[in-house]
């Protein structure tokens, strides 16, 4: 690979063995980043600490942990327990996950989520440097540091796409991941970037961008396109109103709308012509040979660190197949 590419596994990937060879497959294949998304299955923090240990040089990364789960206290105990488990290979990604998993799964109400990760960000930082927490809401207790030696050099990237978590990310963040936002975006993504970074008053390298696209490969090429297909439909039909809403607003009201009405059906999984264009904008499919040339066009709109975001449930065969693919 002449340019950085990182693989992931979506949520519903919950087999540990299928989790660790994408790991190992992906280390020995040369990829830059190994990334695991936390939902409602695994400790994200336990299998990157096993992929930590049956890998050489890949960087690992939680992609994202969600900030209403864990205290940031928490958060940065784990991120310095992976960050000396992996020799520094370590980078906690941080997200405001959803509504449904804050309350429905954590208990927590959900609740401006700019704020919430502003102050997690804020204070994992401060606690991995050393320094003691800076509190926010116990505000009469003595505020503690971790008793572990200082991991100022964890990065931290930040999932967001709307506007306002995409400027904190310019402001605070290592690295920005955005998902399922549309490639031709991604300029306007950067801007908003800039803005955030302005806010510090001093000059500041904007955040890596690193957009997670859901990425299918197969020899057959209608194979790997219903593949991709069924990825778009899950994420407008099934995941609640954020990312339908979010795509309308950046420009692809009717595709959404099209995408809606199609997939009535439970489980059903349909793109119409009307709506192909997400299938271009969103994801990465193909046989290999297409695969990556929809991935050269992330690259060349900005894309520094595409996270390339495999189906739930291939074969041991078929996870081998798509990580030689973008070799």
């Amino acid at each position: 690979m002449t340019a950085p590419v990182a693989v992931s596994l979506m949520p519903l990937e919950t087999r540990r063995e299928a989790i660790v060879r994408a790991a190992t497959g992906a280390d020995h294949l040369g990829y830059d980043g190994f990334f695991l998304p936390e939902t409602w299955a695994h400790d994200t923090t336990a299998l990157l600490a096993e992929a930590a240990v049956r890998t050489r040089r890949i960087r690992l990364g939680s992609g994202i942990l969600g900030v209403w789960g864990r205290s940031a206290a928490t958060i940065a105990m784990a991120a310095s327990t992976l960050h000396d488990i992996s020799g520094g290979r370590f980078t906690l990604g941080l997200g405001a996950s959803t509504a449904q998993l804050a309350e429905g799964l954590h208990d927590v109400p959900f609740s401006a989520p700019t704020e919430r990760m502003r102050r997690v960000i804020t204070q994992v930082r401060a606690l991995l440097k050393g320094e003691r927490i800076p509190l926010a809401a116990a505000t009469g207790a003595r505020p503690l540091r971790l008793n572990l030696p200082p991991a100022p050099a964890v990065p931290i990237y930040l999932a967001g796409l709307a506007a306002d978590s995409i400027r904190l990310a310019g402001e605070l963040a290592d690295g920005w991941i955005p998902f399922l936002y549309p490639r031709s975006r991604l300029a306007e993504g950067k801007a908003i970037l800039k803005e955030g970074a302005a806010r510090t008053g001093a000059p500041r390298e904007l955040p890596l961008v690193c957009p997670s696209m859901p990425a299918v490969v197969a020899a057959d090429p209608a194979e790997a396109r219903a593949g991709a297909a069924w990825f778009v439909s899950f994420y407008l039909t099934s995941m609640g109103p954020f990312y339908p809403r979010t795509l309308s607003r950046l420009g692809f009201e009717k595709e959404v709308r099209a995408v809606v009405a199609a997939n009535t059906t439970r489980g059903s999984a349909t793109i119409p012509p009307e709506a192909e264009v997400l299938l271009e904008e969103l994801t990465v499919y193909g046989t290999p040979g297409e695969a990556r040339a929809r991935l050269a066009r992330w690259q060349a709109a900005g894309a520094a660190l595409p996270i390339l975001l495999l189906p739930p449930n291939l074969e041991p065969k078929q996870i081998d197949f798509a990580l030689e693919a973008f070799r």
